[in-house]
């Protein structure tokens, strides 16, 4: 049979090592916000653990008291790192008195009526009410993704809270024999052991959490174009294949623009590097104000872009496309303080039958429009092959 001191020096190691490798973590990625919650949280329970170990050096209970509410309080801790990690507001004013109706409940099976049985019940309530909350949004998928190390962090929470349900029943039912402050019978320092090595599990799902969220992230930077945060071509490219692929299946159309901006490189000259820069994302602004959460921007390189757009038409690209051309026109980009003006010419293209699984070919055309529009004058749009030249735009007077 296992002493109390026992396990509870079990504990204190383990969160100290828990602890140290969360400081690390913390210290090494000061923007990463979870981070801190989870070192407290281990921090909470190594000095928990280590004020219960005082309960052999003096009669009173209350280092066990202490002890128990800082355990509880450090698995809220743990609980609301989850939330930070996907940007939830904390709510320290649940945590606190859930903590502090916990410490009562405890308190009143010491002093009032003692009843160790009582008290193993409130602290598994104190410890599984926050892992639970937590679920939703551990196996919910965030940004049409599953994070392994979430899923991972659930399904221990889940075991954490199902032994601390197994062992309250024990406790209250007297299987194995009563609980003393000095043992554990055999079925509850199991219980408790495998508490510690679901803990440490449960502090390993946070680190593939935390894995998986930086994976995800350098995946997104390399599909990015990092001055306009807008996609780039190898992103384009992949949504050009499954755009057509879902189009040569269902035969529903749709279009893309080949966009341009006119004399870029002369407001490099005139203005600098920089201002040309901010041309580039005050363009990417605009246009992203002009299109729907299922459609795409993306840079091809330069000052050329690509706009993907899922089940439209010619003609409504057409009026995409016009949109696009006059908020250009008549939105300044500013460097400087200098309002500098910019036009944009645009090509447009519709996937047909004949394109089939091949969106160079779609590209080819939109390249095509593109063309025609600088040739007739820049700042307007064109459509692709044989279909009509859309009028020139004129500017709206006042």
């Amino acid at each position: 049979m296992l002493s109390v001191p026992t396990l509870w020096v079990v504990f204190v190691i383990n969160f100290v090592a828990l602890g140290l490798v969360w400081t690390y973590v913390m210290r090494s990625y000061p923007s990463f916000p979870a981070a801190r919650y989870w070192t407290a949280a281990c921090l909470f329970a190594a000095l928990g653990s280590a004020i219960s170990m005082l309960r052999d050096s003096t009669p009173s209970l209350v280092p066990l008291l202490i002890a128990g509410s800082l355990l509880i309080f450090a698995c809220w801790l743990g609980a609301m790192g989850i939330q930070r990690f996907y940007g939830r507001a904390i709510n320290w004013m649940l945590a606190l008195q859930c903590t502090a109706l916990c410490a009562a409940g405890m308190t009143y099976f010491v002093l009032v009526r003692e009843d160790m049985a009582m008290r193993i019940l409130i602290y598994s309530i104190g410890q599984s009410v926050p892992l639970l909350m937590t679920l939703p949004l551990l196996f919910t998928k965030q940004a049409g993704r599953i994070n392994s190390g979430a899923r991972l962090a659930g399904i221990i929470a889940i075991g954490i809270a199902s032994v601390h349900m197994i062992r309250s029943f024990g406790a209250l039912t007297n299987i194995g024999g009563e609980v003393s402050f000095v043992h554990f019978n055999t079925f509850q320092a199991s219980l408790v052991l495998v508490l510690v090595f679901l803990s440490m599990m449960w502090n390993f799902g946070f680190l593939v959490m935390a894995i998986d969220r930086l994976r995800n992230e350098v995946a997104d930077l390399a599909l990015m174009d990092d001055l306009t945060g807008t996609a780039n071509r190898r992103r384009l490219l992949s949504r050009l294949d499954d755009e057509c692929v879902r189009s040569d299946r269902t035969q529903q159309a749709f279009s893309l623009l080949m966009v341009d901006l006119d004399g870029f490189k002369e407001i490099n000259d005139n203005y600098g590097h920089a201002a040309g820069d901010e041309c580039l994302r005050s363009f990417a602004r605009i246009v992203q104000s002009r299109l729907r959460s299922t459609d795409m921007l993306a840079r091809m390189g330069g000052d050329e872009f690509c706009v993907v757009l899922p089940a439209t038409t010619m003609r409504e690209a057409a009026v995409v496309a016009r949109q696009i051309v006059e908020a250009c026109r008549e939105t300044p980009a500013h460097c400087g303080g200098a309002p500098i003006m910019m036009t944009a010419s645009i090509g447009v293209a519709q996937w047909h039958r004949e394109t089939g699984l091949h969106p160079q070919r779609l590209l080819a055309s939109g390249d095509e429009a593109l063309y025609d529009a600088k040739k007739n004058g820049k700042n307007r749009y064109a459509l692709e092959n044989d279909a009509p030249l859309a009028k020139p735009l004129q500017r709206m007077a006042g």
